[in-house]
């Protein structure tokens, strides 16, 4: 706290000593520019675009399942059994392709910034000289131009004309107009004249920045298929360690009691038995699989130039069942086109109905159409003249005797062409309807009839602009001598010429994305900062039902009630703050629904935090990049269906892993609970039920979550898998039991009862395999087939033997192992029937059938 207390001491001190007047004429001198840069006070900007890598590892090491496979991996590695280590192979692959993916995915997207690193031009001196953005310091005089960015908060000391765009930070796409003692901000442009201000506040201090930092506050992802996991974990871990005491205690008394275990050794064999009962409990290759699924995702986003910046990102795209849409940026490219035009009569009235730009009408040479090509083609043209460009590019441009920019502020821009020009001889003004037909209008003008004309293209969210003409007899206007002039003022006798529209560049693929989305039932709404009436026009033409001109934020009442019960109503919004916009996305959240939203500006970053995804444009803010949980590369809308079909895909092959892992879990505590209590020698060694788990689950899953599938998402998917575990463990439990039991009934060898006992147990599980891979495609078969075959490989190879520690059983245990499959397996087979009717799944369902509904 004294530290901040002496830093803002010491600004106010070097403020105070700077004169205004000296500053606004030369500039900071090299003695204050050097005590500032001394006092930290330049302008370095936060480089971070993505999340951290403290954050990334965070996610992927800081896991239940984690720590309970780290503590089962030392003690074997306490107790030299270092063959027996393959359990922890999954972990370690689950966190290497996590962080492998999501750090290439962090490089990529620093490699992106939207802040040009051009330099700057300041005052110092009064030299005016160009420098690195982040070599400004405070109180430095920075001088802006056409297309120039704004670099740091500041007031402006002088401005000819200025237009800034400040769409990013508000969601506005009107010009904002600038004059001496207004405040400009970092994130801004200029979008026409010029202007010097004085920095206010640099680096972590700017507004752009500060919002920013707000919105880069680390929130976990709303995973279902994390969530599931986590949850799974959680109860493990509450029954683990008694467990893990039964088993190991029943394995001591299994050796003969604890006082002989000790004595003979045999304690060791016990604790790596407990072992391997705990880690076939964690369903560790589900979280592996699941990351793979995700991984692969990604990758093949990545190829569509779709980036993903956490892995659940695709699964929750999938569950969405609202998406937010801003318009700049997201339904439109940020751009103006031209619209149509409508010549007027003498007395200011269309003469014939307005005109696309595509009409051959407009491929004539008529005076008014020349001028609109001069306007398209000037290096000065605000963005709604440069639009004229494409339409009249043909036609040929004079030169012109003097000009006037156009400025917000005014509402107009002006040419004149001296006598030698022909018929294009006199004064054309082109600007806003309400501020041509005003008094300097011509009499013969109906200006109230053509003004009433105009609001109501207006209503219809096209903006309009009236191009007149003036007699060059008439006053030439004061200092339009050059492109900054001052004191400009229309000419009298004004006559409208043509009526021209415009409207904001709607992207072409936004109307089939949000097809689609109505298609899978997904609600739209859009939020944006710009008016309603644009607003809701451009939700029109994209193909969207809109009532009115949409809900104006900026009056509805504050309260989440209110709020709630607004977007229950409405799917179009305008003058929405970015704050709004935030607590939009929380009502919505409230009512139950999983959001997404779309955005570029930083005015958009707070809401995408707080979305359950947060969509960014490539081309967007890179604080927005940074929050944001996916990032369309090249700013295509129509990306996003390829991400759903990827998602959903994730989602519905995990299901089915998950079928397989949690069965394995499933039946370890019963099997743990059972031996311990019984007293009876563990069936297994911890390698053998490693290569039981690789035949079973590991291998199969890795092509299980790859394979195409296209169901819907539907909740409850830890509900489904446990349901199913539940019938299949038990089969698998009452096979294995009774092959140990006939074992000791014949006095099997441990080794002979642990070999037929793996035999049996996975026979039966590849069983499980058989049931979660319907219906049984070619492909499918020879999976299943290659297992079986690698499990004779395991029991007849001479050299898995050895490892496997397999030693051939009698005949009598044999048979019984064959039919407790064969039983087990009749058993699994009614448990996945009962299954199906507990669950009431589709016949139709991709998960049963290859013609997705």
């Amino acid at each position: 706290m004294a530290a901040e207390k002496t830093d803002v001491r010491a600004r106010a001190e070097l403020r105070s000593a700077v004169d205004p007047a000296v500053l606004e004429e030369q500039g900071l001198s090299s003695m204050q520019v050097a005590e500032r840069q001394r006092l930290q006070l330049s302008n370095v900007q936060p480089h971070t675009t993505s999340r951290s890598i403290a954050e990334i590892l965070r996610t992927h090491l800081m896991t239940l399942f984690n720590l309970i496979i780290g503590v089962c991996a030392l003690v074997i590695i306490i107790l030299g059994r270092w063959l027996d280590l393959l359990f922890a192979i999954a972990a370690v692959a689950n966190v290497i392709i996590g962080l492998v993916q999501e750090y290439s995915a962090k490089r990529k997207l620093d490699a992106i910034a939207l802040l040009h690193q051009d330099s700057v031009r300041v005052l110092r001196d009064r030299l005016l000289v160009e420098i690195h953005r982040e070599q400004i310091v405070l109180d430095d005089v920075v001088e802006l131009r056409r297309g120039d960015q704004v670099p740091a908060d500041g007031v402006v000391i002088s401005s000819s004309g200025l237009d800034v765009d400040e769409s990013m930070l508000t969601g506005e796409s009107d010009a904002v107009p600038k004059r001496r003692d207004d405040i400009v901000l970092s994130g801004t442009a200029v979008l026409a004249g010029t202007c010097r201000f004085v920095v206010t506040a640099v680096g972590d201090d700017a507004h752009a920045v500060k919002l920013a930092t707000e919105a880069k506050r680390y929130q976990k992802i709303n995973s279902e298929l994390r969530r599931a996991l986590e949850k799974v974990a959680f109860w493990l871990s509450m029954v683990l360690l008694p467990i893990t005491a039964i088993v190991f205690n029943g394995q001591m008394q299994a050796f003969g009691g604890w006082s002989e275990a000790w004595r003979t050794g045999e304690w060791r064999e016990a604790m790596v038995t407990a072992v391997s009962s705990v880690t076939a409990m964690i369903p560790q290759g589900l979280a592996l699989m699941t990351t793979i699924a995700f991984a692969v995702a990604a990758l093949r986003l990545a190829q569509d130039k779709v980036l993903i910046q956490e892995q659940p990102a695709v699964e929750i795209l999938a569950r969405v069942d609202v998406v937010c849409l801003d318009k700049t940026g997201t339904l439109t490219d940020g751009s103006i086109v031209f619209h149509g035009a409508a010549p007027l009569d003498a007395r200011g009235l269309p003469t014939v109905a307005q005109q696309d730009p595509s009409s051959t009408a407009l491929e004539g040479t008529a005076p008014w159409q020349q001028v609109l090509a001069w306007y398209g083609a000037d290096q000065y043209a605000n963005p709604t003249a440069a639009a004229l460009k494409v339409p009249f590019s043909a036609l040929p441009r004079h030169h012109a005797a003097f000009q006037v920019q156009f400025s917000s502020a005014r509402r107009w821009s002006a040419v004149t062409f001296a006598d030698d020009a022909g018929e294009l001889a006199g004064h054309w003004v082109l600007g806003a309807p309400d501020i041509l037909l005003s008094p300097h209008v011509a009499a013969s003008v109906r200006a109230e009839q053509l003004l009433s004309h105009t609001e109501a293209i207006a209503a219809g969210g096209l903006r309009t602009m009236v191009l007149a003409r003036a007699p060059l007899d008439g006053p030439i206007l004061d200092g339009a001598t050059g492109p900054l002039g001052r004191g400009e003022r229309l000419p009298d006798g004004l006559v409208p010429v043509t009526l021209l529209t415009f409207k904001e560049s709607v992207r072409a693929d936004a109307r089939a994305t949000l097809e689609f989305f109505g298609e899978q039932n997904v609600a739209l709404k859009v939020i944006s900062g710009d008016s309603p009436r644009t607003v809701s026009a451009v939700a029109r033409e994209v193909g969207m039902r809109v009532d009115g001109d949409g809900v104006d934020a900026s009056r509805l009442p504050e309260g989440p009630e209110a709020m709630r019960s607004a977007l229950a109503t409405h799917s179009v919004f305008g003058r929405v703050s970015p704050e709004q916009k935030r607590t939009m996305v929380e009502a919505l959240q409230a009512n139950g629904h999983v959001v997404a939203m779309t955005g570029d500006g930083i005015n958009d970053a707070l809401a995408m935090k707080k979305a359950d995804l947060g969509i960014a444009m490539g081309n967007g803010a890179p604080a927005t990049k940074a929050v944001s949980r996916m990032v369309l590369l090249d700013g295509r809308f129509d990306r996003l269906p390829k991400v759903l079909a990827e998602g959903r895909k994730v989602i519905a092959n995990t299901e089915r892993v998950a079928h397989l892992f949690l069965t394995k879990t499933a039946y370890a505590i019963i099997l743990g609970l059972f031996f311990g209590l019984m007293f009876w020698q563990f069936p297994f060694l911890p390698r053998q039920f490693s290569t039981v788990d690789f035949l079973m689950i590991g291998c199969p899953a890795f092509f299980l979550a790859l394979l195409p599938n296209a169901r819907r998402y539907r909740p409850g998917f830890l509900r489904r898998s446990v349901l199913f575990s539940i019938p299949a463990s038990v089969g698998i439990c009452l096979a294995v039991v009774a092959v140990s039991a006939a074992g000791r009934h014949l006095d099997e060898p441990a080794a002979g009862v642990q070999t037929a006992s793996t035999l049996c147990l996975t026979a039966v599980g590849l069983w499980v395999l058989t049931v979660a891979l319907r219906p049984l495609t070619a492909p499918r078969t020879i999976l299943i087939a290659s297992m079986y075959v690698l499990l004779a490989a395991a029991l007849l190879v001479p050299i898995s033997q050895q490892y496997h520690l397999f030693a051939m059983p009698s005949a009598e245990l044999l048979a019984v192992a064959f039919v407790a499959a064969v039983v087990g397996s009749g058993l699994i087979e009614l448990g996945h029937r009962w299954h199906e009717k507990k669950v009431d799944l589709d016949p139709l369902d991709p998960v049963h059938s290859e013609n997705p509904a």
